[in-house]
């Protein structure tokens, strides 16, 4: 059984990794913490980390930057393991995980769906051989119509890895629009599209002479975040210290 304490309870997320541990007999969730709203679920309800004196063997971070610090102090004085899904966190935050990660485990991902990070696995089988043969990339992302960022972090993800494939020989190309040429060989193409309620849908192109393969990743709900959260925090329970990501759950799957 893995014991987790879900930091940012009362957010969105927090709420659909309640809903997920419930059914999952392997994980139980024995406190949460959130400086906001009543506690809404079956586990004691603290406004702070540092406040909390259960036993956990896992940390599920869906919070805020704000709140990091305190969760990084707490992780390393506790000395346990952190899956960190908050995102926009300073260069000097980022500086104190790496730093915290040498004293006990940490997980961070640019996506924590299982179905991307398995996507990622195959995209980099994938460029070896289609890259290689000629193949042109081309990525085509959608989300709804609130998004700020564009292209999406998962995008750029998932063309990272393509690019580490083929040992970083490939530019990115975010818009044709500006210039009257012909495509390189050498780029990796990235449009974002945003409309409506789109929770998120990735789409890879690789487009050969005479063919074309595609790879496709949907997202229906928040919940594929939420269930390889808590994949990941039954993963890293009692792992050594040091940074983990998505692409070891996998691996150990």
């Amino acid at each position: 059984m893995t014991r987790i304490i879900m930091h940012g309870c009362n957010g969105k997320m927090g709420q659909v990794i309640s809903d997920i541990v419930k059914e999952d007999a392997e994980a139980e969730i024995v406190a949460g913490i959130d400086a906001y709203g009543e506690s809404k679920n079956e586990y004691p309800l603290y406004r702070t980390i540092d406040q909390c004196d259960m036993e956990a063997d896992v940390i599920i971070d869906f919070s805020n930057a704000d709140a990091v610090d305190m969760l990084l102090e707490y992780g390393e004085k506790k000395n346990i393991p952190i899956v960190l899904c908050t995102t926009g966190l300073s260069e000097e935050q980022l500086a104190k995980v790496q730093e915290v990660s040498t004293k006990t485990a940490i997980l961070k991902s640019a996506n924590m769906s299982l179905g991307i990070n398995t996507l990622m696995n195959l995209l980099q089988k994938a460029a070896k051989v289609l890259a290689t043969a000629g193949f042109d990339i081309e990525i085509v992302e959608k989300h709804h119509n609130q998004k700020l960022d564009a292209p999406s972090g998962t995008a750029l993800a998932l063309a990272d890895v393509m690019n580490e494939a083929m040992e970083n020989t490939f530019d990115y190309k975010y818009d044709r629009s500006q210039e009257r040429k012909k495509r390189e060989k050498n780029e990796i193409g990235i449009s974002a599209v945003r409309g409506g309620t789109i929770v998120g849908e990735h789409e890879i192109i690789f487009a050969g002479c005479d063919e074309v393969i595609e790879f496709k990743h949907t997202a229906y709900s928040r919940a594929i975040f939420g269930k390889g959260a808590v994949e990941a925090a039954k993963f890293l329970k009692d792992k050594d210290a040091g940074m983990y990501d998505m692409k070891d759950v996998i691996a150990e799957k």
